[in-house]
């Protein structure tokens, strides 16, 4: 399904004429060969597309993605930027770090996987906790 989008997806822009600049793009993307950032302490009035803009001049921004709540669709404050190499993601680490974005001060870091739990797995409930001191 997804290859099906993509094939899409490619033939829409190669209608319109920019297809060899997407290739490149299309490809890493197609096979996982990402590099992922999370960006901390965004503003709630950032957008992705402010974001995407602000970590474009450090080379090609794949995605750029803000968090929201399910409830609020609200922003949680924090995001992610994929690039399409490394050197581009750590250029991009070392000059954002620490600067300021929409009022705020961002933190820039290397993304963690996400850890893959089960659907219907819940925490170990462990009781309360034990007393301090009395034995």
């Amino acid at each position: 399904m997804a290859l099906a989008a993509l094939r899409e997806a490619s033939r829409c822009l190669a209608s319109t004429g920019s297809a060899a600049a997407a290739r490149p793009m299309l490809l890493a993307h197609s096979r996982g060969i990402t590099y992922k950032l999370f960006i901390g302490g965004l503003s709630h009035f950032a957008t992705e597309d402010s974001l995407a803009e602000a970590f474009s001049r450090y080379g090609q921004v794949i995605e750029a993605t803000i968090v929201t709540d399910k409830v609020t669709s609200r922003p949680k404050g924090f995001g992610f930027v994929k690039f399409a190499s490394q050197e581009e993601a750590n250029t991009a680490r070392e000059e954002m770090n620490g600067k300021v974005l929409n009022g705020r001060v961002i933190y820039v870091d290397i993304a963690k996987a996400k850890i893959e739990r089960d659907a219907d797995a819940r925490p170990i409930a462990r009781g309360p906790p034990k007393p301090i001191g009395n034995d």
